[in-house]
């Protein structure tokens, strides 16, 4: 059975400064970034450009994170999610997505670089 690696990645995130941020630093280690501030624009583009990986925060208008992976997973089933949120709230989420039986990997906001690329390999060598 052939690994399959993660190349395309969708980061979003309604603050531009951290979707830009990110897609850069993923750029910078040979992944192809694409960086959305709004998670409609982002689900229209999985259909044209399928990610392998899709980062997001939880908490954004129009429609959360959560709900975003969901819908990505219903058009690209062996997408990864890495989902981050604000440390208050990850503890809840992290019940809530057991609770829907959702494999979705969630970090605490802020991200740092290396735990956002330590996480990446993680999931690259996951099922």
């Amino acid at each position: 059975m052939q690994e399959k690696h993660i190349s395309v990645v969708f980061v979003v995130d309604d603050e531009i400064v951290i979707s830009k941020s990110l897609a850069m630093i993923l750029e910078g280690h040979g992944y192809m970034a694409r960086f959305f501030t709004d998670p409609l624009e982002a689900l229209k583009h999985v259909e044209v450009d399928p990610p392998d990986l899709l980062i997001s925060y939880v908490v954004m208008p129009q429609l959360s994170g959560i709900d975003l992976a969901i819908q990505v997973k219903a058009h690209v089933s062996d997408c990864k999610i890495l989902l981050f949120s604000g440390q208050a709230a990850t503890a809840h989420l992290r019940d809530q997505l057991r609770e829907q039986r959702h494999n979705f990997t969630l970090l605490a906001k802020p991200v740092h670089p290396t735990d956002l690329l330590r996480e990446i390999e993680r999931l690259e060598t996951s099922p």
